[in-house]
This record gives C-alpha cells, structure tokens and sequence, in this order.
C-alpha cells in the first residue's frame, strides 16, 4: 500500500491533527470575543450553549446573543471553511506538481474568477443584470464561480494529450489562461467608470464581512465537499512523489487522480474567491511551513493544511477587524502581510542550507 505508516507515525499525525483542532477552536472561539463590541469569552461561550439549548436558565443579553448569532459567528464559519479550502487546495496541488512553491491560482480559477466578477461589475448594467440590492450580491458570487471554473475546464481540457492530463502543458496552459483572464480584466478596466472600479478593486483586495447564513447554505456544502474530497489524496500524492509510473505500478490511478485533485481544488478556489475575493498566501504558505513544522508525509499535511489554514485566516480576520476600528482591512491586504515575511524566512533558510 501507498504511503502505508507506522503505529508510531499513525499515532503521532492523530496527536498533531488533535492539537491543531484544539488551537482551532480556541483560537476560534477568542475571535467571536474580539471585535467593536468586546463580548467576554465566558459570555460567548454560555451564550452559544444557550442558543443550541443549553444552560437554559441563563440570562442571555440579547445584544450579544445578536452580534454573536446573526454577524461573529456565520463570519468565523465562514472564514473556517474558506481558509481550511485554501490550505489544503495549495497543498494537493503542490504535492501533485511536486512543487512546494505551487498555488492554487495556477490553474487559473482565481484570475477567471477575477474576470467573471470585472465583466459582471463593468456590463452587467447592460445586460440588463441588477447593479444594486440583493441580487447584485448574489450575482458577484455566481460571475466569480463561473469564471473560475471556466477557466479550470480550459486548462483541463487544453492540457489532455491522448486522454491523458500532461502536468508540464496544464502548467503552460494555465500561465496563458491567466494571461487571457488578465487581457480581459484590463479591457473591463478600460470601459469601468470610478464606481465599478472602486467595487472591482475592493473585491479583489477580498473581504470576509459579507458573511451570511444563506450565502454558507449555498457554498458550505460546495466549500465542505471540496475539502474533503482533498483530504483522501494523501497516499495518492505521497506516490506522486517517486513519479507517475511508480505511482501507478503501486496502485494508484494517476489519472483520475490528477483530474479529481485539479477539480476539487478549483471548486474550493472558486468557492472561495466568490464569497471573500482574492486572498493570497494561505495556500502557498500554510502547507508549506506544515512540511517544515512536522514533515513531508501527505497523509498529515493535507489535514494539517487544513487546520492550518483556517488557523492564518482567523487571526488574519482578526487584524483586519481590529486594527483599524472602526474601519476594516481588507483581508488580502492582511494575509499578504502576514505570509509574505514567513515565506521569505522559508526561502532564505532553504538558500542558507544549500550553501553549506
């Protein structure tokens, strides 16, 4: 069997998956406190069991059973899942191109989502879409999803020889699409007036305080369904690693394989993309310190992703929601500040090593 661990090791990823979600939930739980209005953290937690029927005789302040039901929580529910969607989509694919300095946006679904979003924003007016009220916002997210996953069937289809995905021409491919994508956001960009330009911007420098429940009854099982689909590649890419035909000759089917990831990574991406905008980083950079953390095993770096992911994208919300109260970061802006410095790290220790 592929990628078949020890006891010893078996044991030790449950232990590190186990941490991970503890912090998680902690860390989770500190966020729901953090805010405009500070909500002491007992009181958000005897609120919270209050609301799924617990602790029934406590005096619940309406106000904070309000912010903490109605805003916190569907945002930290949502930041959970998008960032636990980045992480581990950053990590199958760098496992599957067997290239640590991989992300998701290779495959081209984050720069059609951008240009699904650009078209909507500068001619929907008149394609006579809405372009103010509930529907405009329901729209965004939908142009957002169509492009990305437009863009992915391109570069899956494009990058298919004899049936079979070549991974080096799904990487030309995907540098043209993003090309394309990019050719057509400059277009929309030269029609847009200052409005459609200030709500294209903003969109991509992403934001995560349009959190609601409809909105997570809509992508939560796409986001939920991406992720753990992902999560069942491990010993697939831990037999990538020795190259497609060892891969094969040990079991693995390396083409449905290939195309499952690819697909499970774009419907996450693009899930994404379309509820919170463009926010870099977490895919690059989460799975790769997870790899330095603890190691190189992608039966616990795609869980560990995953955690870790969400784990970045909460304190990244946090910031963002409170270092410039009563305004908000932009999360993108956030992530970038935060990842960009640990992956400098990375690579100049990994240059200092090659030099000894």
């Amino acid at each position: 069997m592929i990628g078949e661990a020890t006891t010893a090791q078996r044991t030790g990823h449950t232990v590190v998956i186990v941490a991970m979600c503890i912090v998680l939930f902690m860390t989770a739980l500190w966020s729901l406190s953090i805010g405009a209005m500070v909500i002491p953290l007992s009181d958000v937690s005897l609120t919270l069991l209050h609301t799924v029927g617990l602790f029934k005789d406590y005096a619940v302040q309406e106000v904070n059973e309000v912010v903490l039901t109605s805003i916190r929580l569907p945002r930290i529910v949502m930041t959970v899942l998008i960032g636990g969607a980045l992480g581990v989509s950053g990590a199958a694919l760098q496992g599957l191109f067997s290239n640590p300095l991989v992300e998701p946006s290779l495959i081209g679904v984050s720069s059609g989502a951008a240009a699904g979003v650009v078209m909507m924003v500068v001619f929907g007016a008149g394609l006579a879409l809405p372009t103010v009220g509930i529907y405009h916002d329901l729209m965004l997210p939908i142009a957002a999803f169509s492009g990305g996953l437009t863009a992915t069937y391109l570069v899956l289809t494009l990058s298919l020889q004899m049936g079979r995905m070549n991974i080096a021409v799904l990487v030309l491919v995907g540098v043209a699409v993003n090309a394309l994508a990019g050719a057509i956001i400059g277009l929309a960009i030269f029609y847009a007036d200052e409005n459609q330009l200030r709500t294209f911007t903003f969109w991509t420098l992403g934001d995560l305080g349009g959190a609601t429940w409809s909105k997570l009854m809509i992508a939560g099982p796409l986001l939920v369904g991406a992720v753990g689909g992902l999560s069942f590649f491990g010993r697939s890419l831990n037999g990538f690693v020795l190259g497609e035909a060892e891969a094969f000759h040990m079991g693995v089917d390396v083409e449905r394989a290939k195309r499952l990831i690819v697909f499970f990574s774009a419907v996450g991406v693009g899930t994404s993309v379309s509820l919170a905008g463009m926010i870099g980083f977490v895919g690059l950079v989460v799975p790769h310190l997870v790899r330095v953390i603890f190691n190189a095993d992608n039966t616990l770096v795609l869980p560990a992703s995953i955690l870790g992911g969400a784990w970045l994208l909460i304190v990244a919300d946090v910031v963002a929601r409170t270092v410039v109260t009563p305004a908000e970061l932009p999360i993108g802006v956030v992530t970038a500040l935060i990842g960009s410095p640990f992956f400098i790290a990375l690579l100049m220790k990994a240059k200092y090593k090659s030099q000894i």
